[in-house]
């Protein structure tokens, strides 16, 4: 019984992976084109051409948003960044005697 049951769960395994494979034709069983479908194919395309000279030129913005925001750069943007503030040295007393950024001396 356990033969049947391996060998069936192999056939289902490997009929999932075979159903995957490509199936490639290399030799296209149609001919060349006859006159009547050339031309007929080139007033197709000639048709498609017109109809994309048909389509005008997008000149406005797609921005979304361009209603939202002004056309002015944010004053924040435009000044220059703060110079950084020194920072205190390893051996000072302000370190070391609790909380140096407000100055207060808690123990």
């Amino acid at each position: 019984m356990r033969i049947l049951s391996a060998a069936a769960v192999m056939v289902l395994l490997t009929a999932s992976a075979y159903a995957q494979s490509p199936n490639i034709n290399l030799i296209p069983e149609l001919g060349s084109k006859t006159p009547e479908e050339k031309e007929q194919e080139a007033i197709k395309d000639k048709a498609y051409r017109e109809s994309l000279r048909k389509i005008p030129d997008a000149k406005s913005s797609s921005d979304p948003w361009g209603t939202v925001r002004g056309n002015e750069t944010p004053k924040a943007a435009a000044k220059a960044p703060a110079p950084a503030k020194p920072k205190p040295k390893a051996g000072s007393n302000a370190a070391s005697s609790g909380n140096a950024a407000t100055g207060s001396n808690i123990r």
